[in-house]
């Protein structure tokens, strides 16, 4: 198998990325590369939980956001493209109320213009919390 990215990145550079962001106030943090993906964890602690205790679906959103927006540009060259978020959606399955959500993001499709990106997300018990579909543009720099 082929990898998928143009330079590819290591979890401590996209760690370094998200400091002073929304990422770090949530405890998002990158976990893994792989040859065709991805991965990142969020707690599901009182920084991610709506008033009833579990996770919040807009913080689902961000955790699948960040890891497809983050391996996208990963898969561009970063000195002449950018990647822009056009759509996200979510489909929440089940709650989380503590521990670690995993999000694993993997491209359905890395066009010249265009990415589609599914991010899985789940609990500790590997269960499927939430699936997500992200679309990128890829975007010329201008100088």
């Amino acid at each position: 198998m082929s990898s998928i990215w143009h330079q590819r990145p290591t979890v401590e550079l996209l760690n370094r990325m998200g400091q002073g962001t929304i990422l770090e106030h949530i405890g998002l943090t990158m976990t893994e590369v792989g040859d065709d993906f991805l991965r990142g964890t969020m707690p599901a602690d009182t920084r991610t939980f709506q008033p009833f205790g579990v996770v919040h679906g807009g913080a689902n959103v961000v955790l699948a956001e960040t890891l497809g927006s983050s391996a996208g540009y990963c898969c561009v060259d970063g000195e002449r493209f950018q990647v822009y978020g056009q759509e996200v959606s979510a489909t929440h399955i089940r709650s989380v109320s503590s521990g670690l959500v995993t999000g694993t993001a993997r491209p359905i499709h890395l066009g010249r213009t265009s990415q589609v990106w599914e991010i899985r997300l789940e609990d500790e018990r590997g269960k499927l919390t939430c699936i997500s579909k992200l679309i990128l543009a890829v975007v010329e720099k201008r100088s």
